[in-house]
């Protein structure tokens, strides 16, 4: 065995984890597709109708930069850090069990609804041998963000206390059969493996990989990362950025002495009297000439060459393509303590519950009941039911008043007993 074929031998027990049968067992690759050139023209075997995803590393890369990093975890983070659980639809009722989709958690069929949440639930912390849930996520997340798409691989587990296994998997290397007819049977996606021969991309069936899409489209099969939109903005924001950094750490001077009729050996020793006797020691400079010497302006010396309104509006479109207040990306421009708080609600709602419900919606359907066929539970976000305290009080005072409600059903909205009414 020659060496090339003793490293390539090597690199692939690294990179990748072989398929086996059974269950739990991982078939997407561990790495990123991102090592093997998915940008590149794919040479080898392509299944019918399979669309690819390009511009995934000039995403990547710009998602490493400080202004969309900025963005990006402040939605992100918000997420990870949020509480969930594994609760029962509404409507269904502790002793309904109803009839799974298929097999795919025919480990714990029939068990009630409160053992099956739990088992799930314990599940869902830790999803692999590698990752947290949050870890998870925010692979998850991320990918969502930045190419507008995000994939987790669900296998059925073995087990009553392991119902199924999660991995999260590269979205950029994920490919989507534009010809799937709907047969459970028929692989929908694929992942580029970097291969080649039959072997280049590994099959997977619609029961098989949660595949997310940010911003879906009927033209396409792909979703629009907000990464995406802003693409333009942050790269005219890292120009503007450098030539104000060029700007600032070259010192030019603002000024220029000319006088008129002077010899070089006049020029020469005016110079080098400048540079000895005047520039930086703190003297007033006395020339004695016959006409008064004549000042030059080279430059404005103003923070108007540094471009910094431009480079301000540049965040504000950023953060607009990524539905925050301009005032998370630090523009503190007409931001104070009144304005500061409903920004900070208004990000909350535009930017934090609709990529949250998606998740939740993702994982119900997909993991839940396609993968396990528990229909009857569903997985929610715990912060997002959070309400203001003083403006649910308010409205029901003000519904009081109108006659709208009556006290018995304001203390039962307040999770209080009914009015005990005495003679």
């Amino acid at each position: 065995m020659g060496l090339g074929a003793v490293a390539r031998e090597v690199w692939s027990r690294v990179v990748k984890v072989e398929a086996k049968a059974g269950q739990g067992e991982r078939k997407t690759s561990v790495m990123s597709s991102g090592m093997f050139g998915l940008l590149s023209p794919y040479q080898g075997a392509r299944p019918v109708g399979v669309l690819p995803k390009p511009t995934a590393a000039n995403l990547r890369r710009f998602a490493e930069t400080p202004v969309a990093r900025r963005a990006i975890n402040c939605i992100k983070d918000r997420i990870a850090c949020m509480d969930w659980r594994i609760e029962a639809k509404a409507g269904v009722a502790e002793g309904d069990h109803r009839t799974p989709a298929h097999d795919g958690g025919a480990v714990m069929n029939g068990a009630p609804i409160a053992k099956r949440a739990a088992a799930l639930t314990a599940a869902l912390e830790e999803p692999n041998g590698v990752d947290s849930f949050r870890t998870l996520i925010e692979q998850v997340i991320e990918d969502l963000l930045v190419i507008g798409c995000g994939a987790v691989e669900m296998e059925s587990g073995a087990s009553a206390g392991e119902p199924l296994r999660l991995w999260p998997v590269d979205g950029a290397s994920i490919q989507v059969n534009a010809e799937w007819s709907g047969d459970a049977d028929a692989p929908r996606f694929g992942q580029v493996t970097g291969r080649v021969g039959q072997n280049a991309i590994t099959p997977l069936l619609d029961d098989e990989l949660m595949y997310l899409r940010l911003n879906p489209r009927t033209y396409s099969v792909f979703g629009l990362g907000k990464l995406e939109v802003a693409f333009e903005s942050v790269t005219q924001f890292l120009q503007a950025h450098r030539y104000a950094g060029r700007m600032a750490s070259n010192g030019v001077t603002q000024y220029a002495l000319w006088m008129k009729d002077r010899t070089p050996e006049q020029q020469e020793r005016l110079t080098r009297w400048w540079q000895e006797e005047i520039e930086g020691s703190g003297n007033v400079p006395v020339l004695s000439t016959e006409e008064q010497p004549q000042v030059l302006r080279l430059a404005a010396g103003t923070d108007a060459e540094l471009r910094l309104g431009w480079q301000e509006f540049l965040l504000s479109m950023i953060a607009n393509a990524f539905d925050l207040p301009a005032m998370m990306l630090g523009v503190s421009h007409d931001v104070n303590r009144s304005t500061a708080e409903e920004l900070a609600q208004e990000a909350f709602q535009n930017a934090i519950v609709p990529l949250a419900k998606l998740l939740a919606e993702h994982i119900t359907r997909d993991v839940i009941a396609k993968k396990l066929g528990w229909s009857d539970l569903r997985f929610v976000w715990s912060d997002l039911e959070s309400k203001d305290t003083s403006a649910e009080v308010d409205m029901q005072v003000k519904l009081l008043a109108a006659g709208v409600l009556t006290v018995d059903e304001v203390r039962a909205m307040r999770g209080l007993p009914e009015q005990v009414m005495r003679d």
